[in-house]
């Protein structure tokens, strides 16, 4: 993850608030973040909107995890598209 940061030009500061971001991650669930699912990452993310916590963090939280996945690990994962990027609801046949 620190390479693929250092290819997409991240300054020391932000690469480290990521990593931050990955370790709390990981020390939730006790297991390296490349063992977890989707379900496990969006339950981690909603707990820290629960507690409260400043939007600001909330955001650099989820940018570390999101580059994590969709970067380092390759997973196109729902819970990082933007709602632009989602698949349009399928119509109802007439």
């Amino acid at each position: 993850m620190t390479e693929d940061m250092t290819l997409a030009g991240f300054t020391p500061g932000t690469q480290a608030i990521y990593i931050d971001a990955v370790r709390r991650l990981a020390a939730h669930y006790r297991r390296s973040p490349d063992q977890l699912s989707e379900d496990e990452v969006r339950s981690y993310l909603l707990s820290l909107r629960d507690r409260g916590v400043a939007l600001g963090t909330f955001k650099t939280n989820h940018g570390g995890i999101q580059f994590l996945y969709r970067q380092t690990l390759d997973r196109d994962w729902p819970l990082f598209w933007k709602k632009k990027d989602s698949p349009a609801p399928a119509k109802a046949a007439a």
